[in-house]
């Protein structure tokens, strides 16, 4: 079934920042569904009670939007996504446009795809006519299974990686590889390299490092893998058969889609369960952290061996899914976790025999939190998603300064965006999302749900 998924960008130009936490959630309106004694019916009128509640939610949500926003732009997409970036911004015939990757899971009718497009990045505001549409796909990629996770190279933003319900990790040239039209039965795309290494799925733990050209992988071998694209050039014009070398020529030997791969700078083994989401130090590419359901948050680093050089046994109370690491301060780490809550670690407090406390706690999410980020211009700012189809904006600064009209806000929320529909008794949908936090007062977010 076709499920509706939205685009949503918050114009660069803010408005000024309340005194209060700004929510777009009206939780006194909600209802509940009354009880039936026809136990035949629960599901369905739970369906329709969590269905009704959601649509209530956003139709809040909607009457706030010129409060909440300067300006707004709302883009439908024919099929959900499971992951969606930011690319580099381009000019365009004296305009500015933002490129966005996105991913698209069918229902098997066409293939899954890869989405390289562009967005524009004028403001428009609330009561500005609408003209062409704001999402243009530039270019379709049809992808070998599900795209659970993009990342793209900060060194150069045209390659990007993905991960799919496989253990190898695919590397793509989105200006060489050709455009495709997704029909029913066309051959999938043939990515630029693999990075082979994963002896079991890795589907969503992937990081690219911000100083040099190394990526990071988890997966459900319970490993951690770093690699270096550059291995793939240096290989190249090696013997492919020489002891040692994990390059493949195209033929005999060569992965399944007939493509050079590339093995492994190295395997760090620790985690007990599936490595659900890794991180590197911003000012090391030999750093790295990774989270997993065995509860613990591990910090690697590859000059001292393949053990974790620091570990929390128990970060939270339940599996962790995401982790970032703070751009501007390299001792503050970030996770969320299926416990609902966001907490923030400092390194210098960790010891190498699994004791940490985390140095805030943030409460306010009202089901798993599925993806945390820094803001790449103040460290005490972040954002987090979760299954509650909700994005809250947080700001370490104002724990425990909490306003006489906000007594009922969690402690460090100053904003929430409910601008999305999600229904958490579908098991196949996720929540997902791409945020580039532009300032403390403004918000450039991508957020894509089913």
């Amino acid at each position: 079934m076709e499920s509706e998924a939205a685009a949503t960008v918050q114009a660069t130009r803010p408005r000024r920042a309340p005194r209060t936490p700004v929510t777009a959630i009206l939780t006194d309106k909600r209802r509940r569904k009354p009880k039936s004694n026809n136990e035949s019916q629960l599901p369905f009128l739970l369906q329709q009670s969590q269905k009704a509640t959601v649509d209530d939610t956003y139709s809040q949500w909607k009457t706030l939007l010129p409060i909440l926003y300067d300006s707004f732009v709302n883009h439908t997409l024919v099929w959900p996504s499971l992951s969606c970036r930011w690319g580099p911004q381009l000019e365009q015939a004296g305009s500015k446009t933002q490129r966005l990757y996105l991913s698209e899971q069918t229902n098997g009718s066409v293939p899954n795809t890869l989405v390289i497009a562009n967005c524009e990045t004028v403001n428009r505001q609330l009561n500005e006519k609408a003209h062409s549409p704001f999402v243009k796909k530039y270019k379709t990629i049809i992808h070998p299974g599900e795209v659970n996770r993009i990342r793209e190279l900060p060194q150069n933003s045209k390659i990007v990686a993905t991960h799919t319900d496989s253990p190898d990790i695919l590397i793509w040239n989105t200006e060489t590889q050709p455009d495709r039209y997704a029909v029913l039965g066309a051959p999938d795309s043939r990515p630029d390299l693999l990075l082979i290494g994963h002896q079991d799925d890795a589907e969503f733990a992937l990081a690219m490092c911000p100083t040099e050209p190394f990526v990071l992988s988890g997966g459900k071998d319970k490993s951690v893998i770093l690699w270096n694209i550059q291995d793939h050039i240096t290989m190249a014009g090696s013997d492919s058969k020489s002891p040692g070398s994990s390059f493949k020529q195209t033929g005999e030997g060569s992965d399944k889609t007939g493509g050079p791969s590339v093995g492994p700078r190295g395997i760090y083994n620790g985690h007990k369960d599936t490595v659900e989401d890794v991180a590197f130090c911003p000012s090391s590419a030999q750093e790295f952290c990774s989270v997993g359901d065995d509860s613990c948050l591990m910090l690697w680093d590859a000059r001292t061996g393949t053990s974790p050089a620091m570990k929390v046994e128990k970060a939270h109370d339940a599996d962790l899914h995401c982790v970032d690491w703070n751009p501007h301060d390299n001792n503050l780490i970030l996770t969320g976790s299926a416990d609902n809550t966001v907490r923030v670690f400092d390194r210098r407090n960790l010891t190498s025999n699994g004791v940490g406390s985390p140095v805030y706690k943030f409460e306010g999410h009202r089901a798993a939190v599925l993806c945390v980020q820094w803001s790449p211009d103040k460290s005490s700012v972040f954002g987090s998603s979760a299954e509650d189809g909700l994005l809250n904006i947080w700001d370490c600064d104002r724990v425990g300064k909490k306003s006489e009209r906000a007594t009922k806000t969690p402690d460090g929320l100053f904003f929430q965006h409910a601008g999305h529909r999600f229904s958490r008794l579908n098991s196949n949908s996720l929540a997902c999302l791409s945020l580039l936090l532009s300032s403390v007062e403004s918000i450039i977010s991508s957020c894509i749900s089913s």
